[in-house]
């Protein structure tokens, strides 16, 4: 039986996450436009710095940080930005981006996976559509990035909001 076109795409973005280099999490992504791969992207520390597998130590684990919470302690680049810096906005204007994350430990898929806030404010200014997020070999959520600029939840408990 042929794999219908979003679990193929979600399967090369599962295993684009398999060079990933963090302790917590790994998360994949590609951004495809028109049936075409345009990039793809994992997570992993900037060019030439030490990626906390090299070092056997993650900051945030340390800390004890939850989930979604001060990313600016992180030494990675999250795959989606990686994904998009490798691009041209041109390529991007209207593209989907496929995303998968699992736990570095464990293997199981994240759970209730989405873009940080930082990252989704790339998406929107990349110009991409839609992102389709893995939640199980079988199912995935798709998500209209226009549903982010209109819920803008950067504006939570500003201003009344």
């Amino acid at each position: 039986m042929r794999t219908d076109k979003i679990n193929y795409y979600l399967d090369i973005a599962e295993t684009v996450l398999e060079r990933g280099t963090c302790l917590r999490r790994n998360y994949g992504a590609i951004i495809v436009n028109n049936d075409q791969i345009i990039s793809t992207g994992y997570v992993g520390a900037p060019r030439g710095r030490k990626n906390c597998i090299d070092m056997g130590i993650c900051v945030r684990e340390n800390l004890k940080v939850p989930r979604g919470e001060r990313y600016e302690l992180c030494r990675s680049v999250h795959a989606e930005q990686n994904a998009i810096i490798h691009a041209s906005r041109e390529n991007m204007i209207g593209a989907t981006l496929y995303l998968v994350g699992k736990d570095a430990k464990t293997g199981a898929y994240v759970e209730n996976a989405s873009a940080c806030s930082m990252c989704k404010r790339m998406i929107i200014n990349a110009g991409i559509e839609k992102v389709i997020i893995r939640n199980s070999k079988e199912k995935y959520t798709a998500v209209n990035v226009s549903d982010w600029i209109i819920n803008d939840e950067s504006l939570s408990g500003v201003f009344g909001y």
